[in-house]
C-alpha cells in the first residue's frame, strides 16, 4: 500500500496548487508511518496530461495521481498504460463533471482528500486500457488510450447538445438535461462492422458504444455487461427509430437489464429488435459518412473509420 514516491498530475482549470496540497496534506497527516515524498505536475491545455506523467515516471514515481476531470485521467491512464504493463500505479482524485471512471469504480467525487486518502492507503487492482486508433474524413489518423467507453451517437450527440454555461452550474445533471435533445438529433447510419476474427457485416444503427466500464452520468446504465478489469470490450448497437422501438429500448434497460436481471442475477445482458449487447476484444468499424466521435466524454470531432483494443490488466489502479 506505500509508496516511496508520488506524482500527482493535476489540472490547474479545476483547483488551485494551493487548494489541492492543502487536501493532499490533511488526508496524509491521517496516515500512519512516515509520509511519502510527493512531485507535482502541471498540465496546460495543449497537453492534458500525457508528457507530466511521462516526466513523473521518469523521475521514479511509482504512483501517479491524476487530479482533474476525465481528460487529465484519460491522459495519465494512456501513458501509464500504453505499452500494455503499468508504468506505475494509477490514482484518480476526480475534479470534474463527468467523473466518469469515478463514477464506474466507487472513487469519492468532488473530495479530494477522501480520493488521494484511497491512493495513501487501499491496494492497487487491475484495470483494463482501451485503445482506439480512428481515422478522420480527411485521412489523418490518430491514436488515444480510453478507461471507460468510446463510440457515436446519443453519447457523442449528448456532449455537444450539452449547454456549456448550464454545466458550469449544475454539473452532471446538465448531461440529463441534454438526453432529450441527443436523442431526438441522433440519425441511423449504416456501417460495417467486425468483432474479432468474424466475418464484416453491414448494420444500421444510431449509438454504437464499446465500454470498458458501463455507467454514464446521471445514474444511467448504458452498458451493463461492462466490467473494468474482465480483459474483454462490451458493445451496445442501438437502433430505436420511431416510437415503438424507443419504448422497447426503454424496456431492454429498465427492466430486461435493469430489474430482471438483479432478480435473475443473470450473467449477461439480453438483446433485443432495437437493441444489440455484444462482447470482443477487437472491433473495427468503416462509417460511409463521417460522424461525431467521442472518447470518455470528450468529443473529438467526426470520424469515417475506427478500431477498438483492449488491453487487458494494462493498468494497476487505487
Amino acid at each position: 500500500m506505500t509508496a516511496e514516491r508520488i506524482g500527482i498530475v493535476w489540472n490547474p482549470s479545476k483547483v488551485s496548487e494551493r487548494e489541492l496540497r492543502s487536501e493532499w496534506e490533511a488526508a496524509a497527516s491521517r496516515v500512519p508511518g512516515p509520509a511519502p515524498e510527493v512531485l507535482w505536475f502541471e498540465t496546460s491545455a495543449e497537453d492534458a496530461g500525457l508528457s507530466a506523467t511521462a516526466e513523473a515516471v521518469t523521475r521514479g514515481c511509482d504512483v501517479v495521481v491524476a487530479a482533474g476531470g476525465d481528460g487529465t485521467i484519460r491522459a495519465v491512464a494512456e501513458a501509464l498504460g500504453d505499452s500494455g504493463s503499468p508504468a506505475a500505479e494509477l490514482g484518480v482524485a476526480p475534479l470534474g463533471t463527468g467523473n466518469l471512471l469515478a463514477r464506474n469504480v466507487g472513487i469519492p467525487i468532488g473530495n479530494p482528500r477522501a480520493a488521494f486518502a484511497r491512493v495513501l492507503t487501499q491496494h492497487a487492482t487491475p484495470l483494463d486500457l482501451g485503445r482506439v486508433r480512428f481515422r478522420r474524413a480527411d485521412g489523418t489518423e490518430q491514436q488515444h488510450g480510453f478507461v471507460v467507453m468510446v463510440g457515436f451517437g446519443i453519447d457523442a450527440q449528448m456532449i455537444i447538445e450539452t449547454d456549456d454555461d448550464l454545466k458550469a452550474r449544475a454539473g452532471w445533471l446538465a448531461y440529463v438535461e441534454s438526453l432529450g435533445r441527443a436523442a431526438a438529433s441522433a440519425e441511423v447510419v449504416k456501417f460495417a462492422m467486425t468483432l474479432d476474427d468474424q466475418e464484416t457485416v453491414t448494420e444500421e444503427a444510431h449509438t454504437v458504444l464499446i465500454a470498458n466500464c458501463g455507467d454514464i452520468q446521471g445514474g444511467i446504465t448504458l452498458v451493463p455487461d461492462a466490467t473494468p478489469d474482465d480483459g474483454e470490450l462490451d458493445l451496445l448497437v442501438l437502433r430505436a427509430n420511431d416510437a415503438a422501438a424507443w419504448l422497447d429500448t426503454m424496456r431492454n434497460f429498465v427492466w430486461q437489464n435493469g430489474l430482471k436481471r438483479m432478480i435473475t442475477r443473470a450473467d449477461t445482458a439480453e438483446s433485443t429488435e432495437s437493441t444489440d449487447h455484444l462482447r470482443a476484444t477487437k472491433v473495427s468499424f468503416e462509417l460511409p459518412t463521417p460522424t461525431v466521435f467521442e472518447i470518455d466524454g470528450d468529443e473529438v470531432g467526426e470520424v469515417t473509420a475506427f478500431t477498438v483494443e483492449v488491453l487487458p490488466g494494462a493498468l494497476r489502479l487505487r
